[in-house]
C-alpha cells in the first residue's frame, strides 16, 4: 500500500457494512473467439500460453526416379549457443538519494508507459490538465502490481502484453490541488476515477533493442474506476447489479487459464463514498485477451484490504490462490477451487473463482500452521459471534464486537471479522505473497506495523517499525493441504539503528532494508524483493530519516539459502519500487516507479508514475 493511499483512505477506514442475506450469482460462459479457447497453459514461466496454430507441412508427392542425381552436400552440424547463465553476479548497487533510477552497470532503464501516456487512442498529457473523457483513455497513476501475458504468433520475448494497476491518480497530472470527494466537481470526480483500475497494452520490442507500446493494439485497454463491472460468487446477491468503477488495484496475480487478477485494496469507494461499500475489496478478474466473461468481481475470494494474489497447482491440475490483507493489522488466507481447471478450453475456466473454500492462516508458536475454513456454521462462524477485534494493537484488549454469520455471503462480505472469529493470525500488513516453481516454499512479506503492542511468535516485535518476512511450506506441497510449517525468513533493519532499539537491527545479511512490500520468485527461482518505506520515514533514531539509514525505495535479490541481500536497483525521489514482470528468457523485466515527486521521468516536467524496462546491455538474462 503506497503511505498516499493510506492518508486517502484514512476518514473511511473505521467503516463497517451491514450484513443482510442474499442470493448467489452466477455469469453466463461466454467466449467471443472459439479459435483461442482450446490451449492455455501455466507452465514454469508462470506466462500464459496460447496455442500456436500449426501449419500442416506438405508431402512430397513426386514418383520420379532421382536416384542419378548426386546426393546434397550435408550442411555442417551448427555450434550450438552456450546455454544462458541465470546466476546472479550483479555488482550491488550502492543506497542513495539521487533523482533516478539507478541500476548496476551494464544495464540499461528506459521509460515504457508513464501516467498520462495514451493507452486507447486520444490525446495524452502534454502539460495541460485533460478533460474527463481524454483522462479515461490514458494510463492512470501510481503504477503497481503487473503482469505479462504472450500473445499467439508473437515471440513472447519480443512482444506481448502487460497488465497494469493503478492503485492512486497522480493528481498532478490531473487538476490543480489536492482531492477532496466531499467538495469534488464532478469533473473532478470522474478524472480522480479516471486514474485507478488497470491498463492493457501490447508491448513490442523494436529493432532498435527498445520496448514501447504498440499504439492502436486491439488490446489495447482502460478499465477504471467509472467503467462497469460486474459481481459473481456467493455474496455477489449482496451487491449492486452494476458497479460503478474498481480502484485502490494495489498488487495483482494471475491464474492458470491466463486471466489477470487486480486486488481492490480497499473496502470502500473512498473518491466517490456515494457508491455502496459492499461493492468494493474484491479480487477482480480480466481477460487481457477480451475473450471471456466482462471483468467480474469474484466474492467467493473474500472482501478485504487485498494487496495481490499468487497460486500454487499440482498435477492434478488443483489449484490454490494466496492472498493478504494489507491492513493493520490483517490475515494470510488461502481460496481452493472445488475442482480442477481446464488447461484445454479456457472458457470452461469462467466461473472456476466461484466455487470452493476460503481458508485464514493460524501460525502455531511451535512452528506449525493450520488453514481454518471461512465457512458459515464452522469455526466459530454462527449468529451471535465474537470478534475479538485487532488484539495487537494494544496491550488493553478491545471489547469484542457481535457479529452474526447467517449465510456464507455474511463470511464473505465481513471476512476480516470471520478470519479473527475463526482463530486466523493477525500479521503486520501482510502484502505480496510469492510461490516457488516447486511448491516448495510460499513467501508473504510483512511490511511493519509500528502500532503492535503484543508480538507473537510470527510478529516478534512491537513497533515493527521495519517489517519481516515469513516463509512457510504446504504439507506435502500440496495447494489442498490444510497444514504447513512456518519460519521467520528474515527481520527488516540495520545495525546501523541500534541506538533506537534491537527492534530497529533486524537480521539481513548484505545490503539493508525497511518496509518489504513486493515479492516475486521467477522461474528460475530467483528471489526479488521491493521496499515501500514512507517517504519521509521515520528510522527509528532521532535526527535520522528512514531515506537517509536506507537510501530511497529499492529492489534486491535475497538468496533463499544464505538469505545474503543484494541491492539491485534505487528509484528516484519519493517513490515506491512496485510491480515486477518479465519475458520468458528473463532478459527484460518490468518494474514499477509509483509516485515519484522530484524531477523524474522527464527533467522539467511534473513528475509521474511510470513502468520502466531494464535490460543488460550484452543481451544476458537480467541478474548476470
Amino acid at each position: 500500500m503506497s503511505h498516499l493511499t493510506d492518508e486517502a483512505r484514512a476518514p473511511f477506514r473505521d467503516a463497517q457494512p451491514t450484513i443482510t442475506a442474499g442470493d448467489d450469482s452466477l455469469e453466463a460462459i461466454v467466449a467471443a473467439n472459439p479459435g483461442r479457447r482450446s490451449v492455455l497453459k501455466n507452465g514454469l514461466l508462470g506466462l500464459s500460453i496460447l496455442p500456436m496454430l500449426g501449419a500442416l507441412a506438405a508431402c512430397d508427392d513426386d514418383d520420379d526416379d532421382n536416384s542419378g542425381s548426386p546426393s546434397p552436400t550435408p550442411s555442417p552440424t551448427p555450434t550450438p549457443a552456450p546455454a544462458p547463465s541465470y546466476s546472479i553476479a550483479f555488482a550491488s548497487v550502492a543506497a542513495n538519494q539521487n533523482d533516478t533510477v539507478t541500476v548496476p552497470n551494464g544495464y540499461t532503464v528506459d521509460v515504457l508507459l508513464k501516467a498520462g501516456d495514451s493507452v486507447e487512442a486520444g490525446t495524452p498529457y502534454s502539460g495541460s490538465y485533460p478533460t474527463p473523457a481524454d483522462a479515461e483513455k490514458w494510463a492512470g497513476g501510481n503504477h503497481d502490481g503487473m503482469e505479462y501475458f504472450e500473445l499467439s504468433g508473437t515471440d513472447a520475448n519480443q512482444g506481448g502484453l502487460l497488465a497494469i494497476n493503478h492503485e492512486l491518480a497522480d493528481y498532478n497530472i490531473l487538476f490543480s490541488g489536492s482531492y477532496d470527494a466531499a467538495t469534488a466537481s464532478a469533473d473532478q470526480k470522474a478524472l480522480a476515477l479516471s486514474a485507478v483500475g488497470i491498463s492493457v497494452v501490447e508491448v513490442a520490442k523494436g529493432t532498435d533493442g527498445k520496448w514501447a507500446v504498440k499504439a492502436g493494439s486491439r488490446y489495447n485497454k482502460r478499465y477504471t474506476g467509472n467503467s462497469s463491472y460486474k459481481a459473481s460468487g456467493p455474496a455477489s446477491g449482496l451487491l449492486s447489479n452494476t458497479i460503478k468503477g474498481m480502484l485502490n488495484n494495489c498488487s495483482s496475480g494471475r491464474t492458470p487459464w491466463g486471466t489477470y487478477l487486480t486486488c481492490e485494496e480497499t473496502t470502500d469507494n473512498y473518491l466517490d463514498p456515494t457508491q455502496p461499500e459492499n461493492n468494493y475489496g474484491w479480487v477482480v478478474e480480466i481477460d487481457p485477451y477480451q475473450e471471456l466473461a466482462q471483468p467480474t468481481k469474484r466474492t467467493a475470494l473474500g472482501r478485504f484490504d487485498h494487496e495481490n494474489v499468487a497460486h500454487m497447482t499440482d498435477s492434478n491440475k488443483r489449484v490454490a490462490f494466496y492472498m493478504g490483507d494489507d491492513s493493520t493489522p490483517g490475515c494470510i488466507y488461502k481460496f481452493v477451487c472445488d475442482r480442477a481447471y481446464n488447461s484445454s478450453n479456457r472458457a470452461a475456466n469462467t466461473d472456476m473463482l466461484d466455487h470452493g473454500t476460503l481458508y485464514v492462516a493460524r501460525f502455531n508458536a511451535d512452528g506449525s500452521g493450520e488453514w481454518r475454513a471461512l465457512v458459515q456454521g464452522q469455526n466459530g462462524l454462527l449468529p451471535g459471534a465474537s470478534d475479538p477485534g485487532n488484539v495487537s494493537q494494544s496491550t488493553t484488549p478491545p471489547t469484542p464486537a457481535i457479529v452474526n454469520f447467517n449465510t456464507d455471503a455474511d463470511v464473505l462480505i465481513n471476512t476480516k471479522s470471520a478470519a479473527r472469529v475463526a482463530g486466523g493470525t493477525v500479521m503486520d500488513r501482510p502484502e505480496w505473497l510469492t510461490v516457488a516453481p516447486d511448491n516448495s516454499a510460499v513467501y508473504c512479506t510483512l511490511t511493519n506495523n509500528s502500532s503492535r503492542r503484543v508480538a507473537d511468535a510470527a510478529n516478534p516485535r512491537i513497533r515493527n517499525l521495519h517489517g519481516h518476512i515469513i516463509k512457510f511450506k504446504e504439507k506435502d506441497n500440496s495447494p489442498l493441504a490444510t497444514t504447513f510449517t512456518w519460519e521467520i525468513f528474515l527481520l527488516a533493519g540495520d545495525p546501523g539503528l541500534s541506538a533506537g532499539g534491537s527492534n530497529l537491527v533486524g537480521d539481513i545479511k548484505g545490503d539493508t532494508f525497511s518496509s518489504p512490500d513486493g515479492i516475486r520468485i521467477d522461474p528460475q527461482g530467483r528471489l526479488w524483493v521491493q521496499t515501500d518505506h514512507s517517504v519521509p520515514g521515520n528510522s527509528g533514531v532521532t535526527g535520522t530519516t528512514i531515506d537517509q539509514a536506507f537510501g530511497h525505495n529499492a529492489m534486491f535479490y535475497v538468496d533463499q539459502t544464505s538469505k545474503q541481500s543484494k541491492r539491485f536497483l534505487v528509484g528516484p525521489e519519493g517513490c515506491e519500487i512496485t510491480g515486477i514482470a518479465y519475458t520468458p528468457d528473463l532478459k527484460t523485466f518490468f518494474v514499477n516507479i509509483q509516485h515519484p515527486t522530484g524531477n523524474w521521468p522527464v527533467a522539467g516536467q511534473q513528475p509521474r508514475s511510470s513502468t520502466v524496462v531494464i535490460t543488460r546491455n550484452d543481451g544476458q538474462p537480467v541478474g548476470n
